[in-house]
């Protein structure tokens, strides 16, 4: 008997990756769909890249048709709106799609969609009533389907809320009072691979599991406090005294955040982020428990059984950190082009005047090299030009260095050491630059 073909869509993120690995190590043959992977995550040829927000329900058809699939599991996702992400077009459109192409392909197909728990009363954000719209439209649908609302997902890799907890663990600062008190009932990834796998391996016909909506995630009660503890339990830090960060600092954290999110960042801290954590991640999980048979892991099971590696330290201990980096970075290179072009520019003039530069030269230099330091800001301040920016500030500091020590090197030794100070500006953008990578 073949294989069941099951089709992931968002393969390249945390629960789209793990899933579509393991599943193929469980004999499925699934195909991971992904707009961008990286090539880390092109294990296999039936790991693709494709405008999957663009597709219209023809081509969705046409997929279904061309890899024979037998199920669909939608773990596609954004936090919040931004430059390449709409939270409707993600969440209700793409799903409004899917299932005309589910049931015009002429196939018995299994739908198993990505959900949040919660109620829906309590949906306060974009990203959790639209969210809340697919659940919606899929019930409605008639068709074979499974609504699987995860709780916070503990996964070997890390990304977005696990990575910000992981690094809160690593450093003695705790959330406000309010916040650490908040339920924040996990699930182990792998529980949620499994379910997925039990429900692959049901007949399309099966009355048990037609139309399920399930809560995954353990059943004891957990704060997001206790989430932290077993974190830090594993670094080492449980330990250590903790200071608790005030509310008017993460409430202003989250809107740096949401600034970042206008340039294409996604950090953890933004509005969305911190408004889903106060209303905790809480469900009832016994209906999933007595259908398929599993026993969640729990917190301990998951992340308590071994110390944490130098690996996981390292990401902790910069994640927080890289925001910082990046931020320093866009400041400096936009702050010295703005200050050498009109607070000082006579004083970046005379430099070259006194090194007896053409008179011809030293305005069109003075100018072209403060707006050249004040666009690699800018570039390095969006996330899709980053990577230019950082390469041009590297470039350009060493011209810097390597002009200097030509035409002027007398100021390798001035007193506030202005060219020595920059190897360590080079060094620390070469950091910006490794750290870049979300996945």
């Amino acid at each position: 008997m073949n294989p069941r073909t099951i089709l992931v869509l968002g393969a390249s993120g945390l629960i789209g990756r793990f899933v579509t690995d393991d599943l193929r190590a469980r004999g499925f043959r699934a195909v991971g769909v992904a707009r961008n992977l990286s090539p880390a995550q092109e294990m296999s040829a039936l790991d693709i890249e494709l405008p999957i927000l663009s597709l219209d329900a023809p081509a969705l058809t046409r997929l279904l048709s061309e890899y024979e699939v037998d199920v669909v599991v939608n773990c596609l996702g954004v936090l919040q709106d931004g430059p390449s992400s709409d939270t409707n077009a993600v969440h209700r459109d793409l799903v409004a799609r899917l299932l005309q192409a589910i049931a015009g392909s002429g196939r018995a197909i299994r739908l198993v969609h990505i959900s949040i728990p919660g109620v829906p009363e309590a949906d306060r954000t974009a990203f959790a009533t639209t969210k809340r719209e697919a659940e919606r439209l899929i019930a409605a649908s008639g068709i074979p389907h499974a609504i699987l609302r995860p709780g916070f997902v503990v996964a070997p890799s890390a990304y977005g809320g696990s990575a910000m907890l992981r690094a809160l663990a690593a450093f003695p600062l705790n959330l406000p009072a309010r916040e650490m008190a908040t339920p924040f009932q996990p699930v182990a990834i792998e529980d949620i691979s499994t379910t997925i796998a039990w429900l692959a391996a049901r007949e399309i016909d099966d009355a048990s599991v037609k139309a399920v909506s399930w809560d995954l995630m353990q059943s004891e009660p957990v704060t997001m406090a206790g989430v932290i503890r077993q974190f830090r339990l594993a670094f080492g830090t449980a330990g250590w005294p903790h200071v608790a960060m005030p509310s008017f600092v993460l409430d202003l954290s989250a809107k740096i955040g949401d600034l970042a999110n206008h340039l294409g960042w996604t950090p953890p801290m933004r509005s969305t982020a911190i408004a889903e954590l106060r209303r905790g991640v809480q469900g009832d999980p016994s209906t999933w428990i007595a259908a398929t048979g599993i026993a969640p892991k729990t917190l301990t099971d998951t992340i308590g059984r071994h110390p944490a590696t130098i690996q996981d330290k390292w990401f902790a201990r910069l994640f927080l950190i890289k925001a910082l980096i990046i931020a320093s970075l866009v400041v400096f290179w936009l702050v010295s082009g703005f200050i050498a072009l009109f607070v000082s520019y006579r004083a970046a003039a005379g430099i070259l005047t006194a090194h007896s530069f053409p008179p011809a030269l030293v305005d069109p230099i003075t100018i072209g090299t403060s707006l050249m330091d004040m666009s690699i800001g800018v570039l390095i301040a969006v996330r899709r030009t980053a990577a230019i920016g950082l390469v041009a500030g590297i470039f350009a500091s060493l011209g810097y260095m390597v002009g200097a020590a030509i035409l002027t090197p007398d100021l390798w030794i001035e007193p506030l050491g202005a060219l020595v100070k920059t190897g360590p500006a080079i060094v620390l953008m070469l950091v910006a630059l490794l750290l870049l990578d979300n996945r």
